[in-house]
């Protein structure tokens, strides 16, 4: 039997609200300072995970009760000393290896600090958040009957650690690319690096996000922002937008004013098992959690106890090797779904049809 933990923490206030109901008749303030006074607690039990190869896995949630906001704009000093905590718990309880969820894999120097003050492995998850969210991208542009030749494909955060994987792997598959970021610098860095290694393509890059959306078949969108970005109004029809960041980048709105664009949720993963368990309503159904907290689990499962994905840049090859150990586990993409709901053929080809409507 392996054994995991992977730490969680509210995305929004609201948030505290649904596991603390008396927190909504409180000021903000006051609830947060209260809660940057709680240490981890067990949130969850990972129980019947079972890999293809017959290996069983058990796990733990442990939370965090600090938002967004809290992990990005505290001192890091502060922070870490909170993770570490929360990884002394993980292996208190039992876990070989902890996997780092939403922003606490983006706080700091994402994990390498923490890696070096605990006894055991971390990971972001960030690899097989990669490989699953551009997956999930090429294959439901082909599904729309997109021409992955021709395509304009933008990636948001491209210079981000997902980012910049991601980027490297559409570059493979697209012929024209456009990168989105903040800082200029980083930007013009990347393109040149893909113009050496992928002369075949055309890259280009913009720190304006409705610009670079506004012409794009594809967009894989990944930035840290804690609030949206991307508008119902920015879109092209037809677009395929896989949205990878939590908090979302785009607006609920999309799907409800849109009916010409395919959002997709980023990387939602099917575990094995039959009795699969994941101890933790996110909002998924039974056996599907988030690809960040399934590497954890396939490292686990396949005895890969070693700090696997850190720091600000992603290593490709690691991108496929998770790819490849995840299929040898029995996990998998778990269909297309947005906004926590499935989608099937049918749904897609409605939003097809009406994106040639759109476009006539």
């Amino acid at each position: 039997m392996r054994r995991f933990a992977f730490v969680v923490h509210p995305l929004r206030f609201d948030d505290f609200a649904r596991k603390y109901p008396v927190t909504q008749y409180l000021p903000p303030k006051l609830v947060e300072w209260a809660f940057k006074q709680v240490g981890p607690v067990k949130t969850g039990h990972v129980t019947g995970v079972r890999s293809k190869t017959g290996e069983e896995l058990e796990g733990w949630l442990i939370g965090l009760p600090l938002t967004p906001e809290i992990l990005l704009n505290a001192p890091y000093e502060w922070v870490l000393k909170k993770l570490i905590k929360t990884t002394q718990m993980a292996e208190e309880l039992g876990a070989e290896i902890v996997g780092l969820g939403a922003f606490t894999k983006i706080a700091g120097d994402r994990g390498i600090t923490l890696s070096q003050r605990i006894g055991i492995p971390v990971t972001t998850g960030n690899s097989y958040t990669t490989a699953t969210a551009v997956e999930g991208t090429l294959s439901a542009a082909t599904r729309m009957q997109m021409d992955l030749g021709r395509v304009q494909a933008t990636v948001i955060g491209a210079t981000g650690s997902i980012g910049r994987a991601a980027t490297w792997l559409m570059a493979e598959h697209v012929r024209h690319l456009t990168l989105v970021a903040r800082t200029p610098q980083h930007l013009e860095k990347l393109q040149s690096e893909l113009h050496a290694q992928y002369p075949g393509v055309e890259v280009d890059w913009t720190t304006n996000i409705a610009e670079a959306v506004r012409a794009a078949d594809i967009v894989v969108a990944v930035s840290s922002a804690t609030g949206v970005i991307v508008e119902p109004g920015d879109l092209k029809p037809g677009a395929v937008v896989t949205d990878v960041a939590r908090p979302r980048n785009l607006s609920r709105v999309v799907m409800d004013r849109r009916n010409d664009v395919l959002v997709l949720d980023g990387g939602v993963i099917q575990v094995p098992g039959e009795t699969a368990d994941m101890g933790f309503d996110f909002g998924f159904p039974p056996k599907m959690v988030e690809a960040c907290m399934a590497e954890t689990m396939i490292l686990a499962l396949d005895g890969r106890l070693e700090n696997y994905t850190l720091g600000a840049q992603i290593e490709v090859a690691k991108v496929r090797e998770i790819h490849r150990l995840a299929d040898k586990h029995g996990f998998s993409l778990a269909g297309f779904r947005r906004f926590e709901r499935a989608i099937d053929d049918i749904e897609i080809e409605r939003i097809r049809l009406a994106a040639r409507s759109a476009s006539a």
